[in-house]
């Protein structure tokens, strides 16, 4: 008899299915405390919980007979996922169990927006009745663009045909031929949709690279009267320049159910309501009876099939065979963590294909070495936990292909870790190693030969190999206020095109590296963090 415990309010079908199962035992307790919850989880087989619970190493530690960890959501932030992980504990979760709630939110405020619905119905509550003031668009034969073609964009893109829109979309981690299936072009340049489209709507993670990805600039490029619809998450278009872009008329309307703060700050509310075509709503697109349905549902189900050894779909970890291993493999696991971090930056478009290349005494150990990379690279893009237990799951989610190899053959080095990323059309390589068993060394970058230390803030930059380079740019930094912590070089050939390096001790603001890319000797620059 297994004993599983929630936590926290679930759906009622949920609770349901796990009780007419004969041999799990349910307590539902969803207003536990977390100090009660530590005297009692020794006792639990498995606990369902979403974002109330705190899951921490200290309780997963209490939880002696814990076999796996339900959340009832997508999100596993409260979750200790290295700790339940080492304890060989499985945590699963409910991706998409959202999708339909918050695609129809997204149509609803496209239409509102369209056509003023919003707008007339306050109209008729004032006692007006301006049949002539509320002329709305169709979305017939208007072109979409979506950034994001997930689950939540792919839905978006159906229902959006279905209307006869013509749909383009952007995203660099989804495969040309998922795009093919839907009837959706895939682009490979964003600024090159924005110009193109009547309706933008954004289905992407709050990531590094989709922090602000819509600004002034994004906006000077669009045609005049667009409408924007962001029902993802707030942070992802820059608030301010979006009045400026409903100031000018680049946008004729607006659907916001995300916010960069939440609840948005007054202020920002009392600046959107001088704007009439304006839809807004507070964070509700999970917030559907059939939603929460699905959610409570699929976490049931992982549950069962996890504690019965089956095989469950949404594995958020997937344990090595020896988890021992990674401790004694831990100072290549951190440099090869770093090198994908550094790669994923270094590389200009989305990663497609990687190929992980593991030579020498630690040959045997390339799986975790891959995944430590995988990671790296993931953590970048994506807005959920990645960790070296399910990085090969979610590049495979992501439609990047890996590729794995390795030798017990070496050349330089006692061993060495390479990777290869392509892009479209592109090719980035960094290799490196660890020296005397703690000390990691990045030793290649692209076709240069270098000695880095892969820490901190890296300024890299390519230039023609003449003299006074390495001054002038010195110079730059020094007026910025940016101090040089230690310097590298590398070159193919003397007089040729070298690689410098800089180790800073502050990042670089951007208008500074716009300048030092207006050097005449320099050819690219780039700012990476490890």
């Amino acid at each position: 008899m297994f004993r599983l415990l929630i936590t926290d309010p679930i759906s009622e079908k949920g609770i349901e299915l796990l009780s007419r199962e004969p041999d799990i035992q349910v307590d539902n307790q969803p207003d536990i405390s977390y100090d009660e919850l530590l005297q009692v989880v020794e006792h639990y087989d498995a606990i369902i919980t979403r974002s109330r619970t705190p899951v921490t190493a200290e309780l997963i530690d209490r939880a002696k007979n814990l076999k796996v960890i339900g959340r009832a959501g997508v999100g596993v932030d409260n979750v200790d996922i290295e700790r339940a992980s080492l304890r060989g504990i499985l945590v699963v979760n409910t991706p998409g169990a959202n999708t339909i709630g918050a695609t129809e939110l997204t149509i609803n405020h496209m239409l509102s927006v369209m056509r003023n619905a919003h707008m007339a119905h306050q109209s008729i509550i004032d006692g007006r009745w301006d049949r002539k003031k509320f002329m709305g668009r169709e979305l017939y034969g208007k072109t979409l663009g979506i950034i994001g073609l997930g689950n939540i964009g792919s839905q978006v893109a159906i229902r959006a045909k279905a209307f006869g829109m013509k749909v383009m979309a952007y995203d660099p981690y989804i495969p040309k031929e998922k795009a093919d299936r839907l009837g959706v072009k895939l682009m490979d340049n964003l600024h090159e949709m924005l110009k193109q489209i009547d309706v933008l709507t954004i289905h992407a993670p709050l990531t590094h690279e989709t922090r602000n990805m819509i600004t002034k600039k994004e906006f000077e490029l669009m045609k005049d009267g667009v409408v924007l619809i962001n029902c993802a998450r707030g942070g992802i278009v820059n608030e301010e320049d979006l009045l400026w872009a409903l100031e000018v008329g680049k946008l004729s309307g607006v659907g916001l159910d995300v916010f960069s703060k939440e609840p948005p700050p007054i202020e920002f509310v009392e600046k959107l309501k001088k704007f009439p075509n304006v839809s807004l709503s507070p964070h509700i697109g999970a917030n559907t009876y059939e939603s929460q349905e699905n959610v409570a549902v699929i976490v049931a189900q992982q549950v069962i099939k996890a504690l019965r050894g089956m095989t469950v779909e949404y594995v958020v970890n997937a344990p090595f065979p020896d988890l021992s291993v990674l401790t004694l493999i831990k100072p290549h696991l951190d440099l090869a963590e770093k090198m994908g971090k550094f790669i994923v930056q270094w590389v200009e478009e989305g990663i497609r294909e990687v190929h992980v290349e593991v030579r020498g005494d630690i040959a045997q150990h390339f799986h975790p070495i891959s995944s430590a990379v995988l990671m790296g690279i993931l953590r970048q893009v994506v807005d959920f936990p990645v960790n070296i237990i399910n990085a090969s799951y979610v590049a495979k989610d992501r439609g990047i292909k890996v590729e794995e190899v390795m030798s017990e053959d070496v050349e330089d080095f006692k061993h060495y870790i390479k990777v290869v990323v392509r892009s479209n059309g592109s090719e980035r390589i960094v290799a490196g190693s660890v020296l005397e068993g703690y000390i990691p060394r990045i030793f290649r970058i692209d076709n240069y030969r270098v000695d880095i230390e892969p820490e901190g803030i890296m300024l890299i930059f390519e230039n023609k190999d003449v003299p006074g380079v390495i001054g002038k740019v010195g110079s730059i930094l020094g007026k910025a206020g940016v101090n040089i912590a230690g310097f590298r070089l590398g070159r193919e050939k003397r007089g040729g095109i070298a690689l410098g390096i800089l180790n800073l001790d502050d990042p670089v603001p951007e208008d500074v590296l716009l300048e030092l890319s207006k050097l005449p000797e320099v050819l690219f620059v780039k700012q990476v963090i490890v």
